[in-house]
């Protein structure tokens, strides 16, 4: 059994498992440029109907550019962050404590808020013994919701983020876009780049995670990064390998030797390029991926295994 058919198979053991509720599939990356939003946009289109695409990466939203969906809702968020009465308060640090981010800290007998600190737990609300934490919304950005309506009989549902500007804190906003809106089978999250506090709150709680990463130094040290994440968020994942002709072979051995699967590797091809610079996905009509579609969409059963579409030999010959 060759590694793309092994991962296949656990894939569609765990869609089997977890029927009931909708399947979470996240595009993430050790760093920025990989293209994620590239693979998270095509895997919408070729999944057909009952998908759900969330750009997670709040603070440099762009999937919008490729799916150009129909907007129909627009909401500004808040987040909450700790007020603290000082008659009630008794300074007795249980807040600072308890808060890992710093975001409070007691000093000269009184509690002081450093809300752009603040993750918004209220871990510090629930703990205070004399009842003088409360909370006060702080704005943070804003959610927009819309449908991508190229194929009628297919229709994407869309949501996005944006952090607002000024504002640091963006995991409130990620749990937004991956709590809004109704649940579909499948829900694809464009997740932000890196391995701190916004990709992880990202991926957090995904039924499966790909790591798109590209065959240079710095592709590999990131790869690692993420690698060591979602291992130690306990996640499922394997690899996806963009412009993987390029570069070097580090990152097929570094994958090879410790028993990562690669499931799609991207060549470098400069209509793909172009294809992006135009706002065209993989799957555009026209497009590079185009004569992989009918094979993509036919391997797509959305009772067996959600991903199987790109876990297909590379989309981009």
């Amino acid at each position: 059994m060759s590694e793309t058919q092994k991962l296949e198979t656990q894939i569609s053991d765990m869609r089997r498992e977890k029927n009931a509720r909708p399947f979470t599939l996240a595009i993430a990356s050790g760093k920025g440029g990989t293209g994620k939003t590239t693979l998270a946009t095509a895997l919408a289109e070729a999944a057909g109907m009952g998908v759900t695409l969330r750009d997670c990466d709040v603070e440099e939203p762009n999937a919008h550019l490729f799916v150009q969906p129909h907007w129909s809702r627009h909401t500004e968020q808040n987040r909450p962050v700790p007020r603290i009465d000082a008659q009630r308060c008794s300074a007795c640090g249980k807040c600072a404590e308890l808060c890992q981010f710093n975001a409070i800290a007691v000093a000269g007998g009184r509690a002081m808020v450093f809300a752009e600190l603040c993750h918004s737990c209220q871990g510090c609300r629930r703990i205070c013994p004399e009842g003088a934490i409360s909370d006060e919304n702080m704005p943070m950005g804003s959610l927009d919701c819309g449908m991508q309506l190229k194929d009628p009989a297919a229709p994407i549902n869309f949501i996005s983020g944006k952090l607002a500007i000024g504002q640091v804190m963006a995991p409130p906003l990620i749990r937004a876009v991956k709590n809004v809106g109704a649940a579909e089978p499948l829900n694809i999250l464009d997740c932000p780049p890196g391995t701190s506090c916004p990709m992880i709150t990202a991926v957090r709680g995904s039924d499966f995670v790909i790591l798109v990463t590209e065959p240079t130094p710095f592709g590999l040290n990131d790869l690692e990064l993420a690698v060591e994440t979602v291992r130690q968020l306990g996640l499922p994942f394997g690899v996806i390998i963009n412009r993987a002709d390029s570069g070097d072979s580090r990152v097929h051995d570094y994958c090879r030797t410790r028993g990562i699967n690669i499931a799609l590797e991207i060549p470098w091809k400069r209509s793909i390029a172009e294809a992006y610079s135009r706002g065209d996905s993989l799957c555009e009509k026209g497009a590079p991926a185009k004569p992989a579609l009918p094979q993509l969409s036919a391997t797509w059963p959305t009772t067996v295994s959600v991903p199987t579409a790109m876990l297909m030999p590379p989309i981009c010959t």
